[in-house]
């Protein structure tokens, strides 16, 4: 990115320069202009935090369904008959 930040290439430059398409350099190019407080946005660091929450979210959310499914089956084995 500091490439295109110098001035010296332009998006479709460095993009060619490294066979990946201009909107990848455009969005990479953003992503640093908000890791570096340049422009407001979620950083990275912001981004991956969110996905592991996400994750960790939804691993406690099935182990509570499992703990729900095995109190309500114990629970019908020890009612009265």
């Amino acid at each position: 990115m500091r490439v295109t930040r110098r001035g010296d290439l332009s998006h479709p430059e460095v993009a060619a320069d490294f066979d990946i398409s201009v909107e990848s350099v455009r969005r990479w190019v953003r992503q640093a202009d908000i890791d570096d407080g340049v422009v407001d946005g979620q950083t990275t660091s912001e981004q991956n935090e969110l996905v592991q929450l996400r994750r960790d979210k939804r691993r406690l959310e099935m182990e509570n369904e499992i703990l729900r499914r095995a109190a309500a089956y114990f629970a019908a084995g020890s009612l009265p008959k």
